[in-house]
């Protein structure tokens, strides 16, 4: 990651999930179902869920962005059901209709969380954590794995 602010990769990696998603939509569109390809790009999201909820929301969750940091995790339980559904369906071999119809949900879902994630949390990135707390982020960012089994605190909610 070198010398890149913490905000910018951070919007990157929600970059590289909507190509995935979008990259799935384009295949549904000629009637395939690249159930891997969404299965890297769920497995992107979640991780990128769980580095916000382990390490960057604890640090910046006082103070001016309390609030905005528990909508983050509240929307992040219905994004993670959401994928889970998505997950669930391509398994199970639904039809593109449906699948199309999941995937744009979750997209729907993501874009409206990103609105207020961007400008708002990954801004806190870059100033409001410490020196170890930034190494740690950045550490996860280039190289981090999600432990098997994490689910986010408001997955079941």
């Amino acid at each position: 990651m070198s010398h890149e602010a913490l905000s910018v990769a951070l919007e990157r990696e929600h970059l590289q999930v909507d190509a995935g998603f979008g990259a799935f939509l384009d295949g549904l569109e000629v009637g395939c179902v690249d159930a891997d390809g969404l299965g890297t790009t769920l497995a992107a999201l979640r991780r990128h869920i769980y580095l916000e909820e382990q390490l960057l929301f604890p640090p910046i969750s006082r103070g001016a962005h309390m609030m905005a940091v528990f909508g983050m995790i509240r929307g992040h339980g219905e994004i993670w059901r959401t994928m889970n559904a998505l997950d669930d369906l391509a398994g199970a071999g639904a039809d593109c209709a449906i699948l199309r119809d999941t995937c744009e949900q979750l997209r729907e879902l993501l874009a409206e969380h990103n609105k207020v994630e961007e400008p708002v949390i990954y801004p806190a990135a870059d100033t409001g954590l410490t020196a170890e707390q930034t190494a740690e982020l950045a550490g996860f960012l280039t190289a981090g794995r999600m432990p098997d089994g994490w689910t986010c605190a408001r997955a079941a909610a």
